[in-house]
């Protein structure tokens, strides 16, 4: 699944070419409708197809934003403001061109899912392979409550404070610490890989309970997640299974990964092991990690 160094890639490359386009129309794939009359809530959350469609025609992109995993598509229409709101899932994909063919993966043209018609012939397609992603069409975030308890951006002045104040919390001080910072409570935006990352850096095991480290382990692990997704943004997200950035493009990231998806240790040599945390499988040394 995306997390936040591949979403950001994503915002970053849609921003020069999407913002300040107008939507003219929008084109929903027979899958989708089919989905969506069988009572299925794919791709589109939270409103019929119909109404969707009607909704967004002549909607201006004023801006487009991240907020942890989500892209934010800041719309106006009328004066009055709209939020679309899309998750990746685990295998969604943002393209910008003029003709489907333009899409040279065939498995992301095959699940053009999603096509918003803009001014002088460009089209904004979602893709989405699996459908496990969401666009959702709200006047604001209070709309979408769930939107509002996301923790503060990792490199927010107060998103440090934030991370101690849970980790002292009675729900969260007998988690594993890899269950605790992938929780978007807790962080924004940090997923399987980057906290299978930041936990070999600083050499912690991954299923170590929260109680039993120390404030100032603690802040040093959330410095170290901050380093690791900054690092990440800097070279395009990691390009893992269905991941793409904008029109396909790759990352560098998965290429100075150290611990995700490693047979063995970069640092001892032995091979390293797996443990199911949080629901997700994790990759971390017996050796070096304590």
């Amino acid at each position: 699944m995306p997390e936040l160094p591949e979403v950001e890639g994503v915002v970053r490359s849609l921003r020069p070419i999407a913002t300040g386009k107008t939507i003219q129309s929008v084109d929903v794939s027979e899958t989708i409708i089919t989905s969506k009359a069988n009572g299925k809530e794919a791709i589109i959350k939270g409103a019929d197809v119909d109404v969707f469609k009607e909704a967004l025609p002549q909607m201006m992109i004023e801006r487009i934003d991240r907020r942890s995993k989500y892209i934010y598509f800041h719309l106006m229409k009328d004066g009055i403001p709209h939020l679309l709101v899309s998750h990746l899932g685990m295998s969604g994909a943002w393209f910008y061109v003029r003709n489907l063919h333009e899409i040279e993966e065939e498995k992301f043209k095959r699940h053009s899912h999603v096509i918003f018609h803009l001014e002088e012939g460009d089209m904004l397609v979602y893709a989405d392979i699996r459908r496990f992603g969401e666009l959702r069409l709200l006047e604001s975030e209070a709309d979408h409550p769930p939107l509002l308890l996301m923790a503060p951006e990792p490199f927010d002045q107060d998103a440090l404070d934030h991370y101690l104040a849970m980790s002292i919390l009675p729900k969260y001080e007998n988690k594993a610490i890899k269950e605790f910072i992938m929780d978007g409570h807790v962080v924004s935006g940090c997923g399987n890989i980057y906290a299978t990352e930041a936990l070999f850096r600083l050499r912690m095991h991954p299923a170590r309970k929260v109680k039993r480290i120390s404030k100032e382990r603690k802040i040093q692990l959330f410095n170290e997640i901050v380093i690791v997704l900054l690092d990440s943004i800097e070279n395009g997200g990691s390009t893992i299974s269905d991941y793409r950035s904008i029109n396909g493009e790759a990352g560098n990231m998965q290429n100075r990964l150290q611990m995700y998806g490693k047979k063995n240790c970069p640092i001892c040599g032995r091979k390293t092991l797996q443990k199911t945390i949080g629901g997700r499988t994790s990759t971390y040394c017996g050796t070096c990690q304590k």
